[in-house]
């Protein structure tokens, strides 16, 4: 169905994780919409968050550089909104290894706290919690289904699951609004491109700049599928607008799903140049690997009508000429 544009003109909106890539793609698109946008960030450099993603509607916004686990702020922050887009977490698995507990206080104990300020201070705002196609570990059937099992292999797969979970019990509960979109390798301008930590995606876009071979772990075989961040942006209006949304689970994903050597394949062609080499997997990624994963979207498209526009190569296009145009603000 057609996003109502109505609905959000006007609206009160807070976008936690508001400086990193999807958080600012969105508030870009809610500026438009004539809504009143604050970021929440931390700006900690580890987690994606950087200025220069809303340079273009900085006079537009409100900025707040504040930690989701400060409980006492994030109270403050959420009375009065009509809309909360609960993005900002820890998002590299690598680090939810080595570093657990920061990632439980973050994917799990600040989104605890979250909800327990919205049913004390704000019972009335709709929320969308970023889920994450994590939660479902190793498939054992693709496309991968709302109903496949939840089998984590990682700690931030776990605390993944229980922030979102805490979110739909709250729903039940409570009745706090609040619906959740797992999401597969998101990708677009804005992405953090510095490393790993969010997706290897990242990571290709830079090496194809900086003319080094793209690194390809395991075989070349595995596949995946990518939603442009556009995408998703119009996946997070949906299911903020529609209370058809409500109390549910949605995975996102592309019907154009490709093994990481096509992909590499891809990238080099659009990029006019480079190379890749297949590589053998360093233990601690190849622990935790799930292997093939692509989504099934379907719930999504039948109750919201939402499918991905963007095609691969369209979207790989614009991230590189975004990365070739500002990379200086992104990597040293």
């Amino acid at each position: 169905m057609p996003l109502d544009p109505k609905i959000l003109s006007g609206a009160n909106v807070l976008i936690t994780g508001g400086l990193g890539f999807i958080g600012s793609s969105l508030a870009r698109r809610l500026v438009r919409l004539g809504a009143k946008v604050t970021l929440v960030d931390s700006l900690i450099p580890e987690y994606g968050g950087n200025e220069f993603n809303i340079h273009d509607i900085r006079e537009k916004v409100v900025v707040d550089l504040t930690d989701v686990r400060d409980s006492a702020k994030m109270a403050t922050l959420i009375k009065g909104r009509d809309f909360l887009f609960n993005l900002a977490g820890q998002t590299s698995h690598l680090d939810s290894m080595t570093d657990p507990l920061t990632d439980l206080q973050i994917n799990a104990a600040a989104q605890l706290s979250i909800l327990q300020a919205c049913r004390q201070f704000n019972r009335d705002v709709k929320i969308v919690f970023a889920g994450t196609r994590q939660v479902y570990g190793r498939p054992e059937y693709l496309p991968v289904d709302e109903k496949h099992p939840l089998n984590p292999v990682d700690v931030n797969g776990i605390n993944k699951l229980a922030g979102e979970w805490y979110h739909l019990l709250y729903h039940q509960v409570y009745g706090i609004r609040s619906c959740v979109l797992r999401l597969t390798n998101t990708y677009g301008p804005g992405m953090r491109v510095r490393d790993a930590r969010q997706t290897f995606l990242g990571i290709w876009i830079r090496q194809l700049i900086e003319g080094t071979p793209l690194k390809i772990f395991g075989t070349g075989d595995q596949r995946r599928d990518f939603n442009f961040v556009d995408d998703v942006v119009d996946a997070l209006l949906l299911t903020a607008t529609q209370s058809a949304a409500n109390g549910q689970v949605f995975n996102l994903g592309h019907s154009e799903h490709v093994s990481l050597r096509e992909l590499a394949e891809l990238m080099i062609r659009v990029n006019g140049g480079g190379e890749y080499e297949v590589v053998p997997f360093p233990p601690d990624r190849e622990a935790i690997d799930i292997g093939d994963y692509y989504g099934d979207f379907r719930k999504i498209d039948n109750l919201l009508r939402w499918k991905p526009q963007v095609n691969l190569e369209d979207g790989l296009t614009k991230t590189l000429d975004y990365y070739k145009k500002h990379h200086a603000h992104y990597w040293p």
